[in-house]
């Protein structure tokens, strides 16, 4: 393994921190590595082309005065492979609070678990004022340009996908939502090269849904009009439209009256549906009415004939109680166990013509983050691959193949101990069929200290990994990955490294 360390980051975190989301496998890191030749256990297959790019969550400061996960501040990391070779990088996203905090050394912003009122800066709600947009939660590949993105509607960062080198945040030329920011998912169709996104707020018209050309510049953007502020997380799209949710769960009106942010499940409210058409108007909204429940993660949708087909995680328990075991922090993260919010593969069917939505449930088992076979996004398909929850934890410790033809799960089951990511599919270079490649995923091993990367054939997640590659630090647990395939990155080709003579 070739190793250099490109930088350190300063942390004023305490040395005898005893946060359980700041240790353990949240322990963050500070250093910036840039390693290649990696140690391979296995062999790593010749035709898997292309990166596997993950975000996570790595605080430099204390919080003012509770620390949640998703206030850590943006790291991103990247493992390409190119001719049966790998190498890896790592770096913190330079956002304008890294940067801000790092010239303090000391933390400038409220945290979600935090009243905003608690923060010094003074200049607005969310994560376009009082709070950090930290972008440490998401990480698509657009225009040949990683972007990453906050849990609440931020800035997206622009990043080189392989150096991971900041290059700034998006402008669209000059039409990015800057009053509003962009939700923590947006959606990259593959056969169009469009990004779809949408944001919301806390003043009408509460949501607004928009496309980005593959030239990278905004070419539609909506009101999308709400009953009042609400929680969207996520979106899906088919061929012709896009699909946005009402999910009745949301902050309390009577608590953001008195400057507090607390979201409630509200039961006796259904979860609505909103149907456009890719580039409608307002007016061209449709609503459709389903149980209530929250979404946080949709897997993909697609036309069948005069329906949509919505599949995604439905939560059986939005607003886990309070058992009053485990004590403080069990208590206040209970919304992050997988187990608790009873999250299981759920399918929805939107009948455009009669207007009424039809429900399913495709699993018994607990499962999120899935992904699919980034081709078949907005496309009829089969597989989901998605990962399994630790019980009480936000931590993955395992994964699982659904197939929704047969209803058949496939399981591999990490060792005690050792965490997962999220999922990314692989498709292999010239592939042909919707499993003909390989599932990624990063470990962070708690046994041996250390981390590795898993490939695994997707059409065999059984028979566990047919490499595993040696990082050169212990990664942090962190949200949310993607994969991009070789062909759409600039310059992929251009010189004998596949970094492009790494231009650090």
């Amino acid at each position: 393994m070739d190793v250099d360390v490109v930088g350190r980051v300063l942390s004023t975190l305490p040395e005898d921190d005893d946060h359980p989301y700041r240790t353990g496998p949240w322990r963050p890191q500070t250093t910036e590595w840039r390693a290649d030749d990696l140690e391979v256990v296995g062999e790593i297959p010749a035709d898997l082309d292309g990166v596997y790019l993950r975000n996570t969550e790595n605080p430099v400061h204390p919080a003012l005065e509770r620390y949640h996960p998703f206030d850590g501040d943006g790291m991103v990391h990247v493992v390409g492979f190119r001719d049966g070779k790998a190498f890896y990088r790592n770096r913190f996203i330079r956002t304008d609070g890294f940067l801000a905090e790092a010239d303090a050394g000391k933390p400038l912003w409220a945290g979600i678990a935090e009243r905003p009122a608690k923060s010094p800066r003074e200049d607005g709600w969310g994560a376009r004022g009082r709070m950090k947009d930290a972008s440490s939660t998401d990480v698509v590949v657009h225009a040949g340009v990683a972007l990453t993105s906050f849990y609440q509607c931020g800035d997206l960062y622009r990043l080189d996908p392989l150096t991971l080198e900041t290059l700034g945040k998006a402008d669209w030329g000059g039409r990015f939502p800057f009053d509003r920011g962009v939700s923590a998912h947006t959606k990259v169709d593959p056969r169009t090269g469009e990004l779809l996104f949408f944001n919301y707020g806390t003043d009408e018209p509460y949501m607004h849904y928009g496309v980005v050309g593959a030239d990278d510049r905004l070419s539609h953007y909506v009101d999308i009009p709400l009953p009042g502020p609400r929680l969207p997380h996520d979106m899906a799209f088919t061929e012709n439209y896009a699909i946005l949710n009402d999910c009745p769960l949301f902050w309390e009106p009577e608590l953001m009256a008195r400057g507090m942010y607390a979201a409630r499940f509200h039961p006796e409210l259904p979860t609505r549906l909103g149907v456009i058409p890719r580039k409608g108007d307002s007016s061209q909204v449709r609503w459709f009415e389903a149980d209530p429940t929250y979404v946080l993660h949709w897997v993909n949708a697609y036309e069948e004939g005069d329906e949509i087909v919505l599949d995604g995680f439905f939560q059986g328990d939005p607003e886990p109680k309070d058992t009053g075991d485990g004590g403080y922090y069990q208590r206040m993260f209970r919304f992050l166990a997988l187990d608790r919010m009873q999250t299981r593969l759920h399918r929805w069917r939107l009948d455009l013509v009669t207007g009424r939505c039809r429900e399913e449930r495709l699993t018994d088992s607990i499962t999120e983050f899935g992904v699919v076979n980034n081709a078949y996004g907005g496309l009829n398909y089969r597989y989901a691959y998605a990962a399994t929850g630790a019980k009480g934890w936000f931590l993955f410790d395992g994964l699982v193949r659904h197939d929704l033809v047969t209803g058949g799960e496939e399981r591999f089951r990490l060792p005690e101990g050792v965490f997962g990511s999220e999922p990314a599919m692989a498709p292999r270079s010239g592939a042909s069929a919707e499993d003909d490649g390989y599932l990624v995923t990063l470990t962070t091993d708690m046994n041996e200290d250390r981390s590795e990367c898993l490939i695994f054939d997707a059409a065999r997640v059984a028979d566990g990994p047919v490499a595993r590659i040696r990082l050169p630090e212990r990664v942090s647990s962190g949200t949310h990955a993607t994969w991009a395939p070789g062909d759409s990155i600039p310059g992929w080709r251009e010189a004998d490294s596949p970094v492009r003579a790494l231009r650090l």
